[in-house]
C-alpha cells in the first residue's frame, strides 16, 4: 500500500508533501473521506499501536478532559475513528514503512526514506 492521510487544511503537512515525489500515492483528505477501520487497522499493524496514531494536539483532547483519563487501546481506536482531528497527520504508509506525525526525528525518517 501506498497512501497518505493528511488533512488538506494542515500548513505543516502541505510542507511536508510537498518536498516529496508521492505521485505513486493515493492521497486521501480525512477531513472530507473519513478513515475506514480498515485503513486504520492496517496503520495500526504497521506502528505496532492505536496510541501511536494518536494526537494529543486535537482540540478536542483538551475539550473532552481527555488529559485526565487513562485510555486504552481501544479508546484510542475509537476516538481516531470518531473524530479524524485525533489522528497525527501526516501518516504516510509505503509498503511496510509508515511515517506518523510531523515530530523531526520521523521528518527525517521519511526524508531519508524518499531521498530528499
Amino acid at each position: 500500500m501506498r497512501k497518505v492521510f493528511t488533512l488538506s487544511t494542515c500548513d505543516t503537512s502541505k510542507r511536508i508533501l510537498k518536498s516529496l515525489d508521492l505521485s505513486d500515492f493515493e492521497i486521501k483528505d480525512i477531513k472530507k473521506d473519513k478513515i475506514t477501520e480498515e485503513e486504520l487497522e492496517a496503520m495500526h499493524t504497521l506502528a505496532g499501536s492505536y496510541e501511536a496514531l494518536f494526537s494529543r494536539r486535537s482540540r478536542s483532547y483538551g475539550s473532552l478532559g481527555l488529559k485526565n483519563k487513562d485510555l486504552s487501546e481501544n479508546n484510542y481506536k475509537d476516538y481516531i475513528l470518531s473524530d479524524y482531528t485525533f489522528l497525527k497527520r501526516p501518516v504516510i504508509i509505503d509498503g511496510d514503512r509508515i511515517f506518523i506525525g510531523n515530530q523531526k526525528s520521523n521528518i527525517a525518517s521519511l526524508y531519508q526514506h524518499f531521498g530528499v
